[in-house]
């Protein structure tokens, strides 16, 4: 498949001309950089994964809460094939790394290194789908910051399932149909691949290390251009999809301070979703329940919420105090059920100049109850709504990563500009290490082609 055909096929699935032109040259780079071998078939395919937003729905999909989320048009352009033996061959071309090994149930991934995701993905395949015999060459290009809150992890992971399981037909086999017959379905199983819990009879694994849910791959495989889409979850469930005005678009302030999932950083993400288990720990033991999620507990009654509030606030837990728990659950409980109601309906009314507001709320809750803000991503927040963006937030697992600002289109370029000075005369430290650009909501995962 030619530059043309690809830019052609990426227009026709909602990506701007000019991103589609960005892509065809980067699926180029990742084609020059497959290492075909005698054991490699002659079939080929190409796909393109991308990377979210999370406009609303800060740590709340695992908590049983909602989100309201949309794809951008940056992402992982990726070509595999099949092999005839077990081996799988990943190579980051932006990295200049290729990694090896054997589709198994028996690996053991090295957390801290980008191969943790691909080899975890590959282990739950070989234990979830025993007839994946089939290994593959994968080669891929990014242009996703990557450790930014953009879900570059989460990307990679859909990005090797899809390509694994095309390869081995996965989802004509029993345990696939069983349990997977959507793609709200197959974003709640690899949610599961992350976190290694199960998923329906698919029995558990490793997972990455992190304690999340599936919102990062609800919007990576679910979400469509020029709209957001609101889900609840824990199961996936989708609500509404809502067209964003045609005037507006998204500019992304990625702050320098890495958001990577590793080491102590992985140890704080982790921290606020053990805040939510144990806030339900305690809601269960003190009525007898055995609710599944916080949001669950919180609306299994009309007074469910008022008395998990004094449940809470009466906490004798020995991980965290009362007011931390109690903390957690008003985050939570007033994003999904008041901050990203009251947005989506001003934004399906088009009455976007309403929501700055209600997302200047989400993001004070972030910083007060989830304390997942640093200095910089408070700074950038702040900053973008006094140079006038409609509305503006931090996202993603915190403790770096970015911000987006929503802004009128006519004036974007001139918004990153005044911003990116702004942040860096405040931190100029961080003038290499972060960047600035604008985008616009993209298509979701797609398979372009499959040729010989």
């Amino acid at each position: 498949m030619n530059d043309a055909q690809l830019r052609d096929r990426l227009i026709r699935i909602g990506m701007s001309a000019s991103q589609a032109e960005v892509k065809a040259r980067l699926f180029d780079k990742a084609a020059h950089a497959f290492k075909a071998s005698p054991a490699t078939s002659l079939d080929f395919s190409y796909s393109y994964v991308p990377g979210r937003i999370e406009f609303l729905g800060k740590h709340t999909d695992y908590a049983g809460g909602r989100s309201l989320v949309c794809t951008l048009e940056r992402g992982f352009c990726v070509v595999s094939s099949a092999r005839k033996d077990s081996t799988i061959r990943i190579t980051d071309v932006g990295r200049n790394e290729s990694i090896e090994f054997n589709l198994s149930s028996d690996l053991i991934p090295t957390a801290g290194h980008w191969s943790n995701y691909p080899m975890t993905v590959a282990s739950r395949i070989a234990r979830n789908f025993p007839g994946a015999r089939r290994g593959a060459e994968i080669a891929f290009v990014s242009d996703l910051p990557p450790a930014a809150g953009l879900s570059s992890s989460s990307a990679l992971v859909v990005a090797i399932f899809c390509a694994l399981a095309n390869i081995n037909d996965i989802g004509a086999m029993d345990e696939y149909r069983r349990n997977i017959t959507s793609s709200e379905d197959l974003a709640g199983y690899l949610g599961t691949v992350e976190n290694g819990l199960s998923f329906g009879s698919l029995a558990s694994g490793k997972g990455v290390g992190t304690f999340g849910g599936s919102q990062d791959h609800t919007a990576i495989l679910c979400c469509m251009s020029g709209h957001l889409s609101q889900y609840s979850f824990c199961p996936v469930r989708h609500e509404r999809t809502i067209a964003l005005p045609t005037d507006v678009t998204f500019v992304i302030g990625v702050c320098g301070i890495s958001a990577s999932k590793t080491g102590d950083a992985l140890e704080k993400y982790n921290r606020v979703s053990r805040l939510a288990s144990e806030a339900l720990a305690v809601w269960n033991s003190a009525t007898g329940r055995s609710d599944p999620t916080l949001m669950a507990a919180a609306t299994s009654s009309p007074d469910a919420a008022s008395r998990m509030r004094k449940e809470l606030e009466a906490s004798s837990s020995t991980l965290f105090s009362p007011s931390e728990l109690a903390g957690r659950f008003e985050q939570c409980w007033v994003e999904s059920t008041e901050i990203i109601p009251a947005v989506a309906q001003s934004l399906s009314e088009g009455r976007a100049e309403r929501i700055g507001i209600e997302i200047d709320r989400s993001q004070r809750n972030a910083e007060r109850f989830l304390g997942n803000q640093v200095p910089e991503t408070i700074a950038l927040a702040r900053t973008a709504r006094e140079l006038g963006a409609l509305a503006a937030s931090a996202f993603g697992a915190g403790f770096g990563g970015s911000v987006w600002a929503m802004v009128n289109a006519s004036d974007a370029e001139r918004f990153k500009d005044a911003w990116a000075q702004s942040y860096w005369s405040t931190f100029p430290d961080l003038k290499k290490s972060s960047q600035f650009f604008v985008t616009s909501t993209g298509p979701a995962m797609r398979v372009l082609s499959s040729e010989c």
